[in-house]
């Protein structure tokens, strides 16, 4: 790797001349559309939030896994995998804006709570890799060994501590962020992938996709808690933004678990589903629940009051990520 790359990726230049003259308002635009990632087909299909119609769809790279939005809203990051590299998108159009080659294996990504850090894990490659942020550039600071398979990830909310999941190794590994070392590793079941934090960063909690459980670890003292029955193939979470419940995704089972994060107890099963459950996203109205079914082709859409599976939409190959880009600010050209 070029040692230019290694001290500074620069997108500044890039970022300027597209937005520079642009300015973030709130005027009337086309219809709010979902952004969902189909993994396997390369590409990312672009739904009508109010029709629930296909209305096109984008090429990605090779396995867009899993996406999210940039600090500053103008931007959505699909994280390429195979392709080594990441995709900026509109968030509005998932038109291409720029892609920035040299992220080797981007199977998962996230920002620091003060958009300070920026972390990916390389799955294939068995490492973290840690970046600084400058709000402009993306400055790689240190690869860090993970073995093996680093999947998901969540941040401490003191912008110190991200926490990774190692699949094959069934651990659970704390980095600091300012020294770029590992804190610590435990063991925690077979097949650990999502993570979620407790309110006040009190317990974290694992889905187990090997078992049929979350566990829940005291990560203060490095301590496995209880663990919440669920259902085969705990995989991925999504808060339910009620102040008491998070759903669980159970890939293998096919259901979705929502878990009373006040009590840690399973509050009930969300049944009748397609296979493969996956990556969930709600709605900016919290009633309806958006899933991936990461072996149907399909992305389904659930009613939270019935909790009933009450519509599906035909995507590509293996629907992962999920946005609303209605979460997103509109950009428009500056008047002045």
């Amino acid at each position: 790797m070029p040692s230019s790359f290694v001290s500074t990726i620069r997108i500044g230049a890039l970022a300027a001349s597209l937005f520079g003259m642009l300015a973030v308002t709130n005027p009337a635009h086309a219809a709010d559309n979902v952004i969902v990632l189909d993994s396997a087909g390369a590409q990312l299909t672009l739904i009508d939030e109010s029709t629930h119609k296909v209305v096109g769809t984008e090429p990605t790279g090779k396995e867009p896994h899993h996406l999210m939005i940039t600090p500053d809203g103008r931007s959505l990051l699909v994280a390429n995998s195979v392709s080594n590299n990441l995709m900026f998108v509109d968030p509005h159009t998932g038109k291409l804006q720029r892609t920035l080659e040299g992220i080797e294996d981007p199977y998962q990504l996230g920002f620091s709570p003060d958009h300070k850090w920026f972390v990916t894990a390389a799955l294939r490659m068995d490492r973290a890799d840690i970046y600084r942020y400058d709000g402009t550039n993306l400055t790689l600071v240190k690869r860090i060994p993970l073995a093996k398979t680093p999947s998901h990830m969540t941040f401490a909310s003191d912008n110190r501590t991200v926490f990774m999941t190692l699949q094959d190794s069934g651990e659970l590994a704390a980095i600091d962020l300012p020294t770029q070392t590992v804190l610590w590793k435990m063991h925690v079941g077979n097949e650990p992938a999502g993570l979620w934090m407790t309110p006040g960063d009190k317990y974290l909690l694992v889905g187990m996709t090997g078992e049929d459980d979350v566990t829940v670890v005291d990560w203060h003292k490095q301590q496995i808690v209880k663990k919440i029955h669920t259902g085969r193939g705990a995989h991925n979470f999504r808060n339910l933004d009620d102040g008491k419940h998070v759903v669980v995704s159970n890939r293998v089972d096919s259901t979705i678990s929502i878990i009373d994060y006040t009590t840690l107890t399973n509050a009930g099963d969300i049944t009748g589903l397609m296979p493969g459950p996956d990556d969930m996203e709600l709605t900016p109205d919290k009633r309806y629940l958006w899933v991936g079914f990461r072996f149907a082709k399909h992305v389904g859409i659930i009613d939270l009051s019935t909790r009933k599976l009450i519509e599906t939409i035909a995507v590509g190959r293996s629907p992962h990520g999920i946005f609303f880009d209605n979460r997103a600010p509109v950009i428009s050209p500056n008047p002045d």
